[in-house]
């Protein structure tokens, strides 16, 4: 049986949703009623997974966790089309083998927030496939291209005079079409599905005379402020080994603590309403960053590994206690020029130098320019940054 409690309800249809169509108070009262269906649809494209993903995660757990019917949807059909929002161009098709790969990848990953002890796997494909022609010819009957040519990403195209492809226009009704295959009462997914969750709810009454819900849940930025990219760095993998993902919660932008703490914890909002007021009276949000850190890295690994981490951190970025030598990068110098394993740019190189960020071991004297690196002799250890330490190799060309 479901938790019918008002005030839990309530919490799991309040924090961390960006709105739920028609309406809350009426999902809520069925959900006070009865046990619900939901899903929640992803596409394996073969993508890792990161904290942007973990909110719309984590909120279907928390509907496992109230008792409810709980799918988690493998668009093994929708992705051989592949899901063109945000896009200027179509999505490569993928075989069967790829997608399952990538499924197993997926699982992996989400596993670090959904226990599949009590979420159903599914798969689109087995009704999408087995869809006749006159199945589809119904299925387009169902709404107009105008209506289709209204998601954002097609008017943008149309400016742009992009090519729009026939299977793109059709993939939200064949996502609309999973509510009406697994007659739904719910389905989740973040703000940029809300027109193809909304297809789904059109269809579901088309077809079934049954009301879905849209829940859908807010996209949150990455460290710096700007859309969680890992082209921009700025992203937190749900795998990040534990001293890594500390340290990248560490460069959260002071604005998203707030945020992060809301949408990505369990620590109660009377608690982060408290840390909002002292930071707004001119605290330093610095000991609430280091709580951030050390909650989620407990939380995606354990107690143990996230206290680790924290103290790393305090060691290694805040001080200058260097790691265990095998935690360090190689510089390699040949002749005039140096590069980096793991890799560090020139350019970022040079702009540490002239910070004054690069130290060398073990008196932590700095060094300010390029040729003073160059001459270094083999096997001295230096600090370039915060968190990044090398040891020094010369190469003859």
């Amino acid at each position: 049986m479901p938790n019918t409690d008002s005030v839990t309800i309530s919490s799991v249809l309040e924090r961390g949703v960006s709105e739920i169509l028609p309406k809350k108070e009426t999902l809520a009262a069925l959900m006070a009623e009865r046990q619900i269906r939901l899903f929640l649809g992803i596409d394996p494209t073969g993508a890792f997974l990161h904290l942007g993903h973990a909110v719309a995660l984590r909120k279907l757990q928390q509907f496992a966790e109230l008792g409810h019917q709980v799918i988690l949807l493998v668009g093994n059909g929708t992705v051989k089309i592949g899901d063109p929002t945000g896009r200027d161009e179509s999505r490569p098709m993928l075989d069967e083998a790829t997608i399952e790969t990538n499924f197993q990848d997926w699982k992996k990953q989400a596993s670090k927030i959904l226990d599949f002890d009590l979420i159903e796997i599914r798969h689109n494909g087995d009704w999408l496939d087995k869809l006749t022609y006159a199945d589809m010819v119904k299925l387009m009957a169902k709404t107009t291209v105008q209506q289709l040519l209204e998601r954002d990403m097609f008017e943008q195209r149309l400016a742009k005079k992009l090519p729009i492809h026939g299977h793109e226009i059709i993939y939200p009704l064949l996502q609309g079409y999973d509510s009406v295959a697994m007659d739904v009462d719910l389905e989740i997914g973040g703000t940029d599905q809300t027109f193809n969750m909304l297809m789904g709810r059109h269809l579901q009454q088309q077809y079934n005379q049954h009301e879905k819900w849209v829940l859908s849940t807010p996209l949150i930025e990455g460290t710096d402020g700007r859309k969680m990219s890992k082209s921009f760095n700025n992203y937190v993998a749900l795998t990040e080994a534990p001293r890594d993902m500390y340290g990248k919660l560490m460069r959260v932008a002071d604005e998203l603590i707030i945020k992060y703490f809301t949408l990505l914890t369990d620590i109660s909002l009377t608690e982060i309403e408290e840390m909002e007021r002292a930071m707004r009276a001119g605290q330093n949000p610095m000991q609430f960053k280091k709580k951030l850190a050390l909650t989620i890295t407990r939380d995606l690994h354990d107690e143990v590994a996230a206290v680790e981490a924290a103290q790393f951190f305090t060691d290694t970025v805040q001080g200058d206690a260097a790691p265990d030598s095998s935690e360090f990068g190689t510089l390699i110098i040949s002749d005039k020029t140096i590069t980096a394993e793991p890799p560090l740019s020139s350019s970022e190189i040079n702009r540490r130098l002239e910070q004054g960020a690069v130290k060398l071991l073990p008196n932590l004297e700095k060094i300010t320019t390029r040729q003073q690196l160059l001459d270094l002799p083999e096997d001295s250890q230096v600090k370039l940054g915060k968190r990044d330490w090398y040891r020094i190799t010369h190469k003859n060309d």
